[in-house]
């Protein structure tokens, strides 16, 4: 056990600390304020504060750990042997970096509480982002910072006793348009099949009709097909469905369609299904709580998952509203249109509610990609060239690799064949 003495224990220390040692790392770690008690201690341990008591390994603590709520922060991000870092330690600390504070700023989303301007969809803009301003969006760097730190523990304490995770694999199927024609009822066919017309998109329209009179698939119906692919790899996979009413953002099938009904139970008994939150009720707890509770009802199993639609995670209000919907682990931590690390972590990781100060239950896992950052690559090598560079990041540090497809994009041959795309990152990737 790691012994760690700090001038103060926070709430924030903790939950970084527990983060990076034992999640990351997997290390026991305790806490003390008593200088007595760190001397008496005979294992390995550290000092996290502004001064060293003597001679041992010591980080100097920044104040972001020891403060309450936001602060203007003056961030100078620099090299540390070839990994982007920040919050400069100075020279008498073993590392040069305050990993804690800069691993807070990242997992708790610290930035995303300052003021900025919202998307077209009410979002944090990437290019709002330390991460993707500095050039580290595509680098795990709370975890590099981490082993880092690792090595430097294991020359000073060469019996340093840690258990090593493995590397994990996940592929998140996003549903929030189940068919493109099929089961949208009358109003909805002739209002689109009139909006093709009037745009003259002739082959949407042919494509309408040939779909509805049966003489070919709709284009995004390719579930028994993925059901497939994924009975070829040993891989966790998970399918999110959009269940809600019809209004300017959600236009999946209606959840009273029998025959989408019978096809979410359906690929309910190959895989996990979960919910993929409407727009409405990303702000609005009674309908998250009712879209929940009728998904529920129809698979009859709890439903513990979730995808904020757009991956809206406005903080803290929408991790706040899944707490309180009793929602476990959530799937949104990511950019849509860029491929990365949002948190700068490939480590699931509860979130922390900087408001109240407090660790929420809440089980965040972080996504590396989402398909439609892809949509602008014309090429295969140039996508897998990209792939491969953060798959072997998160490979390194033994982290959670996590992929989010839709199904509307493996239905699309646009600039890519995407359904055969999709089955070479599950070869290329899942081990």
């Amino acid at each position: 056990m790691l012994l760690i003495f700090t001038h103060k224990v926070t709430n924030r220390l903790t939950y970084t600390a527990k983060q990076i040692f034992e999640r990351i790392l997997g290390m026991e770690i305790s806490f003390t304020t008593k200088v007595e008690d760190f001397i008496k201690h005979n294992g390995p341990k550290m000092t996290y504060s502004k001064q060293p008591l003597q001679n041992e390994f010591f980080i100097r603590s920044n104040d972001l750990l020891f403060e309450q709520g936001i602060n203007d922060l003056e961030i100078k991000v620099s090299d540390w042997d070839g990994v982007p870092c920040f919050f400069a330690s100075g020279e008498k600390s073993t590392v040069p970096y305050d990993v804690f504070s800069a691993s807070f700023f990242l997992l708790s989303r610290y930035e995303e509480y300052l003021p900025h301007v919202k998307d077209s969809v009410g979002r944090f803009p990437v290019k709002e982002s330390l991460a993707y301003q500095h050039k580290f969006l595509e680098l795990p760097v709370v975890d590099l910072w981490a082993y880092k730190l690792l090595d430097a523990l294991k020359e000073r304490f060469p019996n340093l006793e840690y258990e090593e995770k493995s590397y994990g694999f996940t592929s998140i199927i996003n549903v929030t348009t189940s068919h493109a024609y099929k089961m949208r009822g009358l109003a909805r066919t002739l209002g689109g099949l009139f909006l093709d017309l009037g745009n003259f998109k002739f082959r949407y329209v042919w494509e309408r009709i040939s779909v509805l009179l049966g003489l070919r698939k709709d284009p995004y119906d390719n579930f028994y097909e993925l059901v497939e692919i994924h009975k070829k790899f040993p891989i966790k996979t998970m399918f999110f469905f959009q269940f809600a009413k019809h209004s300017a953002h959600d236009k999946n099938i209606s959840p009273n369609n029998n025959k989408f009904r019978y096809l979410i139970k359906s690929i309910a008994d190959y895989s996990i299904v979960s919910l993929s939150t409407s727009f409405l009720s990303s702000t609005n707890k009674d309908v998250l709580k009712e879209e929940k509770k009728q998904l529920a009802n129809l698979i009859h199993r709890p439903i513990n998952y979730s995808r904020l639609r757009y991956n809206r995670v406005n903080v803290p209000a929408a991790y706040r509203n899944l707490v309180e919907t009793e929602f476990t682990d959530d799937f949104s931590m990511g950019y849509t249109h860029e491929i990365g690390f949002r948190a700068g972590t490939c480590t699931p990781f509860h979130f922390y509610d900087i408001n109240m100060e407090v660790r929420q239950p809440l089980k965040v896992h972080p996504f590396a990609l989402h398909d439609y950052a892809l949509v602008n690559y014309k090429k295969k090598d140039e996508v897998y060239e990209k792939m491969d560079r953060v798959y072997r990041m998160v490979k390194q540090v033994k982290g959670d690799f996590v992929m989010v497809f839709s199904n509307e994009l493996l239905g699309s041959k646009h600039r890519l064949d995407w359904m055969e795309l999709y089955q070479s990152f599950l070869k290329r990737y899942y081990v």
